[in-house]
């Protein structure tokens, strides 16, 4: 596993297929304001700092996570926090380009 696996980065666009194709949600981790700016149709705005205590909630949806931001530090940090609470995730990235590869 390189660095860019680590942190979330690693072999995105074929993982961002397959997880589209189990079903999964966009969580957009910005800022309510972010968000509001623009963002990807369909997707929930949980920002960061709030993800913590959304956990259960998330978990009860049954589904994979793809999580975005704006350039992807954030939703790498988010991924993390998914994973360690046993939520299968992975980083989306910007969500902008995120929006292109779905």
């Amino acid at each position: 596993m390189g660095l860019l696996d680590f942190l979330g980065f690693g072999k995105k666009s074929k993982s961002i297929k397959e997880f589209k194709d189990k079903g999964a949600i966009v969580i957009d981790v910005r800022s309510h304001g972010e968000f509001a700016g623009g963002h990807i149709k369909g997707a929930k705005n949980i920002p960061l700092n709030e993800l913590g205590g959304k956990i259960n909630d998330i978990k009860k949806l049954k589904l994979p996570v793809i999580a975005c931001c704006a350039s992807g530090m954030r939703s790498s940090q988010a991924t993390s926090i998914l994973k360690q609470n046993g939520i299968e995730a992975i980083n989306g990235g910007g969500w902008q380009s995120l929006q292109r590869k779905l």
